[in-house]
């Protein structure tokens, strides 16, 4: 692949924030302008979001387009960073992420999918929860659990869904909403939602696990980055996620906030292909990064130390992998 072209800061917001705020950082391309700015509109604080405009006969069309959605909403300007990339690749998911993270201006980013809602005050609710806050500043990620409507059409008007804990727990009561991708259990019951339903606090993943896809809030600073080897569907979020918890990083639940998912019709044939091939890659990049991260433990005697817990408790999961710790621990000495 020959160097994308990064323009960032293509519009930056008028606003100067609050160090402590959280950054939802995003991405997007031409399709998605509309829900952008739902999002926009309904979280009203900090965003910083990569746009990818593809280097072809489209992209001037796809420039002015961008100016259009930026200036037709108010809050555009207020709250939201853009930064371009202009390229000929599609669906570099990792290293779009990326962008809109190292160019967030606060303490704390937020990455999240663009058709997810946040439906409750997130900002305030962190501001209260002195607990929460704690749990954030020690380094740790904090997570919003999942949902989507059973219906699809219900899921297309986010000012119809709920605020609140309350509503919410009473709409899965009634089977109108589910955790989101429950035909898919791994990727999100980590969250423990039985645990949430009844929680009033913030708690830890206890059984956190490799094809989990939280959410979550993180520190911009000392976060692993994103694999960016990952190109297309499947597998690149869970892949960050991964090296995030393996390099020490635990995974807390917030108690009273979560998201939703706004329906939308997904490119199923496009997603399947690159989704075989990702999950091999995804294979091999737990083991190398296993092993990675277990020299930079080892020589910095952080080896048995709670840092190295984590990734002991999942790459031990690896066939071979404890004998060859053993004998790397040997010739290191």
């Amino acid at each position: 692949m020959q160097p994308s072209k990064v323009l960032p800061y293509y519009f930056k917001a008028i606003r100067d924030f609050d160090p402590e705020s959280v950054t939802i950082t995003t991405l997007i391309t031409f399709d998605r302008y509309q829900i952008f700015s739902k999002l926009v509109t309904n979280y009203q604080g900090p965003i910083s979001v990569s746009i990818h405009i593809t280097d072809d006969e489209n992209r001037d069309e796809n420039i002015s387009n961008l100016h259009e959605m930026y200036n037709s909403n108010p809050y555009m300007r207020e709250f939201v960073d853009v930064h371009v990339i202009v390229d000929k690749f599609d669906r570099q998911f990792n290293m779009w992420r990326n962008v809109a993270r190292f160019f967030a201006r606060s303490n704390y980013f937020m990455m999240l999918d663009v058709d997810f809602h946040v439906c409750t005050n997130l900002q305030r609710h962190l501001s209260l929860d002195a607990r929460a806050r704690e749990v954030m500043q020690s380094g740790a990620a904090v997570v919003l659990p999942a949902f989507e409507y059973v219906e699809q059409e219900d899921g297309i008007d986010s000012a119809s869904f709920p605020k609140n804990k309350e509503s919410l727990i009473r709409l899965v009561g009634e089977h109108k909403i589910s955790t989101f991708h429950d035909f898919f259990p791994k990727g999100h019951n980590s969250t423990d939602y039985e645990q949430w339903y009844k929680s009033d606090s913030v708690y830890k993943v206890a059984a956190y696990q490799h094809s989990y896809e939280p959410y979550a809030i993180m520190r911009k600073e000392g976060t692993p980055w994103c694999d960016e080897r990952f190109i297309g569907y499947g597998a690149n979020k869970a892949a960050c996620l991964f090296e995030i918890y393996i390099s020490g990083i635990d995974y807390w639940v917030l108690p009273q906030d979560f998201v939703i998912h706004q329906s939308h019709p997904y490119k199923e044939e496009t997603r399947k292909q690159e989704r075989k091939y990702n999950r091999k890659l995804y294979q091999n990049f737990q083991e190398e990064a296993c092993f990675r991260y277990s020299r930079n433990f080892l020589r910095a005697n952080l080896w048995d130390s709670p840092k190295a817990e984590n990734l002991k408790e999942q790459c031990n999961k690896i066939r071979g992998f404890r004998q060859a710790m053993t004998q790397f621990a040997i010739n290191t000495k």
